[in-house]
């Protein structure tokens, strides 16, 4: 008995058919991210960073060979400390937002009501909703360049929907330092070239946030017996007379790549966040607000 299936490689005829019930798909995940943002946006306080700006936004000490001219005197007569009045920066900033197209995202498990390939979209979409309401730049490489508008989400919805790239990582061509890029994917690739193509784009002056999606049975392997495993990527096939054999090593190696990622991101700036698909879309977007914003729970999160 399978435990998971996915979708078959197909001829380029039959693509077609594919890619119109693929688009045919995507209001419906548009529908679904926006009832994820209905979950957690009352707790989505935007983007807040220190610069130049007319709103308040927070106190902090006086730190000597800062300029005087900034210390809030009201404040500081309050108790024996200097402080400092914080401005909001104002300046719309530039995020980009990727979803895996692989093969390997199509699989989905009897554990988990969707796909990786879903999942991804769906976080995708509601990023792009609850970062647009925020008044930041929005874009996808490669399908839209970023845009400044309440209706980004449609937007990316309306181009996936007509054309999604191939490769499993994002075109770096358009990617502009002091920028900031969320890479949603299950990074099965050798673990290798996944770390050097992060490097690349994290050398380009670009803050990243890794969401690694996997189907619960990728973590826990539940086969057993004899088994026949196939590679959605290359077609190879590997047939294991006792698949339970295979387990404990299974888990290590998973492990290990999930520790060798998560170190590797905490190493360049970047953030990192493991995410099952039976658990709640929500909880993936409650910690990257907090990564976007400056304030983070800790790279290598578990979701």
């Amino acid at each position: 008995m399978p435990i998971g299936s996915a979708v078959d490689l197909t001829s380029s005829s039959e693509a077609l058919v594919r890619g119109r019930q693929r688009a045919a798909l995507m209001p419906d995940l548009l529908v679904d991210a926006k009832r994820v943002v209905a979950t957690v946006i009352a707790g989505w306080h935007g983007r807040k960073r220190r610069g130049v700006g007319e709103n308040f936004w927070q106190f902090r000490p006086f730190v000597q060979g800062e300029q005087v001219s900034r210390i809030d005197w009201r404040r500081s007569a309050r108790d024996d400390h200097v402080y400092l009045r914080d401005r909001e920066w104002e300046a719309a900033h530039t995020v980009w937002l990727w979803a895996d197209p692989s093969s390997s995202m199509r699989f989905v498990s009897k554990a988990a009501q969707v796909s990786k390939e879903s999942r991804a979209l769906v976080l995708v979409l509601a990023l792009a909703e609850i970062l647009s309401r925020s008044g930041e730049r929005i874009g996808y490489p490669g399908v839209i360049d970023p845009v400044s508008a309440r209706d980004a989400s449609e937007r990316i919805a309306a181009a996936l929907a007509s054309r999604r790239p191939d490769d499993g990582f994002p075109p770096d061509d358009r990617l502009r330092r002091h920028s900031e890029i969320v890479i949603l994917s299950d990074f099965l690739d050798p673990i290798e070239e996944v770390l050097a193509r992060v490097d690349k784009i994290g050398k380009r002056g670009i803050r990243g946030h890794l969401v690694m999606i996997n189907d619960p049975a990728e973590e826990v392997f539940p086969y057993a017996g004899r088994t026949e495993f196939r590679d959605p990527e290359t077609g190879q096939r590997l047939t294991a007379g006792r698949a339970e054999a295979l387990r404990d090593d299974y888990r290590r190696l998973m492990t290990a790549r999930r520790e060798a990622m998560a170190d590797h991101c905490r190493h360049l700036g970047w953030s990192f966040i493991a995410h099952r698909t039976d658990r709640l879309a929500s909880e993936v977007l409650v910690a990257l607000h907090g990564q976007l914003s400056g304030s983070p729970q800790g790279s290598g999160a578990r979701q």
